[in-house]
This record gives structure tokens, sequence and C-alpha cells, in this order.
């Protein structure tokens, strides 16, 4: 009897690779950028694929090839999911730590920022003109 390829490896392989190097395409979509469930999805969808091959090669050895490349495939898949999961769920949620940063009640320096028509505002402007000794700063992250 003559083998077969076991493409279930090799496609649930390729599968788990793009899942890994698509970010860069996702990331450009609000939806998948802020937690890449389609990147999960694909790791999923590979690593069934992959321990489907590996069930077709370890149970039918005759028929199907892949004993060898299977763990391999395998672990390098679970290699490259691993890395993508520490890099975006634990290194990218890093902040370096702010010791300039103003503290809460402290005194802000003076600054002067453009207003939502384009006309430049400067906080010493805004203090005196108001009457007021407190002005309330509110910054966001936000995707430029």
């Amino acid at each position: 009897m003559k083998r077969r390829w076991n493409w279930w490896l090799w496609v649930g392989f390729l599968t788990v690779l793009v899942g890994f190097f698509s970010y860069q395409f996702f990331v450009l979509f609000p939806i998948t950028r802020d937690f890449p469930w389609a990147n999960l999805l694909l790791f999923a969808i590979g690593g069934v694929l992959l321990i489907g091959g590996l069930f077709r090669a370890f149970g039918r050895p005759a028929t199907y090839r892949g004993k060898i490349f299977g763990p391999i495939l395998a672990m390098l898949s679970i290699v490259a999911a691993a890395l993508f999961c520490y890099g975006l769920f634990y290194v990218a949620r890093q902040m370096p730590a702010s010791a300039s940063a103003p503290r809460l009640g402290q005194t802000a320096p003076d600054f002067t920022l453009p207003d939502h028509d384009g006309k430049a505002v400067a906080l010493h402007d805004v203090l005196s003109s108001s009457g007021t000794r407190a002005v309330l700063l509110i910054f966001y992250r936000g995707f430029w």
C-alpha cells in the first residue's frame, strides 16, 4: 500500500503560521486590534488540524506519513502560539514607569495646545480668564 501525505499536519502548521504573522494585518482594524480574537481563532483551528493529523499519523502509520514531522510541527506551533500570547498579552501591556509625570494635586507646567478650532490655547490664559484657580486636565490614550 502506498503511503499518503498527511495534509492535516501541514495545513494545521500553515494555519498557525498565518495566525502568528497576520496580526500585522489585523492591527489595522479596531475590532481585531483591541483583542486578537481572529489570531486566537486561527491558532485554535491550526491546533485542531495538527491534533487530527497526529492521530492519523500515529493511528494508521502504514497509510499516512507524519510520525516524525508531526511532533516537530506541533511543538513549533505551540512555541509560536506561546510567543504570540506572551508578546501581546504581557510584553505589550508593560507601561514604563513615569517618574517625571505630575502627581495628583501637583501644579501642572504651563503649556499651549490647539482647541477644536485649531486656535492655540495656553493654560495660563484659561486660568486668568475664567477667574478660577484650578483646571481639570484629562488625558487619554488613543490610536494615532
